[in-house]
């Protein structure tokens, strides 16, 4: 019997691919709001992607607001290492600063990148993912053949019992 663990790998933020598909699978605790903060950095930086061009998706309404944050944090971080050499040689996380280090070359748009996405992460993707389902039927109402005011429901209980009650007193 072979040992799951044995195909796991360590995720590297800082050097995996940012095309194609990647399964990240991981632990409470283990670092994925870490990593997302870091890739979502990447994408902006290495993919030249925008804060509208970026969907990020979680679970829960209280991960969508802690994400958003500490992506905002991560990107002020970011652009204070990109104009602050010294901070950068002293940076503790080594795939943070890897992926700073890399930004350098072209540091002047990236600055305004990094500026523009702070400025614009009000705005980002970041949804749950009945939020994300909302979304996309509100905006594809007409593709979709749906109604404008569509909606998704978390429990149908209600709607299961005003459809039963509706029902009775018809009959």
């Amino acid at each position: 019997m072979s040992d799951p663990s044995s195909s796991m790998r360590t995720l590297d933020v800082a050097g995996m691919p940012l095309t194609g598909l990647q399964l990240i699978e991981a632990s409470a605790g283990t670092g994925k709001t870490h990593a997302i903060t870091s890739l979502y950095l990447r994408l902006l930086l290495e993919a030249g992607l925008g804060v509208a061009d970026i969907l990020v998706v979680t679970f829960t309404r209280a991960a969508t607001e802690e994400l958003r944050g500490r992506i905002r944090r991560r990107l002020v971080d970011a652009l204070r290492l990109l104009t602050d050499a010294d901070a950068l040689d002293r940076e503790k996380d080594l795939a943070f600063a890897s992926i700073v280090r890399r930004a350098l070359g072209d540091g002047d748009a990236n600055g305004r990148r990094l500026r523009a996405a702070i400025a614009a992460i009000d705005e980002a993707a970041i949804h749950t993912i009945h939020g994300f389902c909302q979304r996309a039927l509100r905006d594809h109402a007409f593709e979709s053949g749906q109604t404008f005011t569509a909606e998704l429901t978390d429990d149908e209980r209600e709607l299961a019992t005003t459809v039963v009650t509706d029902w009775w007193r018809r009959t």
